[in-house]
């Protein structure tokens, strides 16, 4: 297990390493490396290996945004049901069950404020069980999935002054 965790800590971070690579940074062998690799995918532990976009830098219009939805449990379902009937939209990129005072949190992306209103009013806010949505809109992402989006915020070199 030790070797699946240090295998997973390291990829996460970056999913680009070859498998000579990562058999050298962690002391096994390239056939350990690929073979719990095949088995992690196999398994279901590594469901792929997306890149992580920082959109802000692409001419290209997204926007993202968080949904917090109170829902109804279904009997013998519990949340899973609803959270099963939300993933499923094609706007839908994360879906959580959460403590407090919502169900869960779906995350979406969209062109502009008017698709992901759409996606609210029509989509979600009709199916059966969800009681309440209220949605926040990203206005700037600085660090997602540990990796920095921005660059590091230059100290203000200017002198201070006091009277």
């Amino acid at each position: 297990m030790e070797k699946r965790v240090k295998i997973l800590n390291t990829i996460s971070k970056n999913s680009r390493y070859t498998t000579d690579e990562l058999a050298v940074m962690l002391g096994f062998s390239k056939e350990e490396i690929e073979a719990e690799l095949a088995a992690m995918e196999q398994e279901g532990i590594i469901c792929g290996y997306p890149t992580l976009i920082n959109w802000d830098n692409v001419d290209c219009e997204k926007l993202t945004a968080l949904i917090e939805v109170k829902v109804t449990p279904q009997r013998g379902q519990g949340f899973e049901k609803i959270a099963e009937r939300i993933y499923k939209f094609d706007e839908v990129e994360s879906v959580y069950l959460m403590s407090g005072g919502f169900d869960l949190t779906v995350m979406i992306v969209g062109r502009n404020m008017q698709e992901i209103s759409n996606f609210v009013w029509n989509k979600l806010a009709p199916l059966e069980a969800v009681q309440s949505t209220a949605t926040f809109f990203v206005l700037k992402k600085y660090k997602e999935y540990g990796m920095a989006l921005v660059d590091s915020v230059k100290e203000d070199e200017r002198q201070l002054i006091t009277p």
